[in-house]
């Protein structure tokens, strides 16, 4: 295992460069990254100060550093360039060819990738959030008629992040409810999910996974207990099976990969022709 040092660097929130650097870098698992994250590098008295650090990176460590750059002042970026490190302009590389293509030339706005472009979109996005906290654990359900999906599954098996996720990301209104052990017993959806079920998505999880969350949480309570998280996920899954509700195991599996998952479940719901 290779420990790289890898900086990120942006004239704005750097997060383009975090996303795509880190993307990239996952497809090698012989290393391990420790990131630096260097924002709003957008006077050239910061890129001066960033190409120092690399610098001082290189000296210490007597290997360049990786930089994932989206400066898109194409001098400045140049002026990083020049420093001692692995050099990857994220943004320049592909300008260029873009501009070719498209027969015009880039603007080059300063943060353009995360500026407030379509001030409803925003204002929807916000909307949104703001849904998904108050609907969150089953409160709020006379507002169910609102979302656009509601996540269902046994206590921790990861609806909260989701939902925030898929809110933040996507400007979804996204209810959760926790399946608890009346639901589970009657071995049919609680009532108040009945008219919803169009709306409907199940998150489960590894039993042994479970009992490990929760243990943390309630330590040595039935709650936690291996025998109950056991009982749950069983019963909820048979649940889900019986009435047909599409689900996914969150064990292994990351929030970004679960929440394109359940984007895809309502994709295809909305194309399907009404039965």
């Amino acid at each position: 295992m290779r420990d790289i040092t890898v900086l990120f660097i942006s004239d704005s929130t750097a997060i383009t460069a975090e996303k795509l650097g880190t993307s990239l870098l996952k497809q090698f698992d012989e290393i391990k990254i420790w990131p630096i994250t260097i924002p709003f590098v957008d006077s050239m008295e910061k890129v001066h100060k960033a190409v120092e650090q690399i610098n001082q990176i290189y000296t210490a460590q007597n290997t360049p550093p990786l930089v994932f750059c989206t400066l898109i002042n194409p001098e400045f970026a140049n002026i990083l360039k020049q420093s001692n490190c692995q050099f990857f302009d994220l943004i320049n590389t592909f300008l260029p060819q873009l501009e070719q293509s498209l027969a015009l030339k880039a603007k080059q706005n300063i943060g353009k990738t995360h500026g407030i472009e379509d001030k409803s979109k925003y204002d929807h996005r916000i909307s949104a959030i703001d849904f998904s906290l108050k609907a969150d654990d089953g409160l709020a359900s006379e507002s169910y008629k609102e979302a656009d999906i509601i996540l269902v599954g046994v206590s921790r098996s990861g609806k909260t992040p989701t939902s925030i996720y898929l809110s933040i990301q996507y400007g979804l209104k996204v209810a959760n409810y926790p399946l608890i052990e009346q639901d589970l017993d009657n071995y049919y959806l609680p009532q108040i999910l009945r008219s919803h079920k169009n709306k409907l998505f199940g998150l489960s999880i590894d039993p042994e996974k479970l009992h490990k969350i929760r243990s943390h949480r309630r330590p040595g309570s039935r709650y936690a207990s291996l025998t109950q998280c056991q009982q749950e996920v069983f019963m909820a899954e048979n649940l889900f099976y019986n009435e047909n509700i599409p689900f996914l195991k969150t064990s292994n599996t990351s929030i970004e990969e679960i929440s394109s998952v359940i984007i895809n479940s309502l994709r295809n719901k909305q194309k399907s022709p009404p039965v």
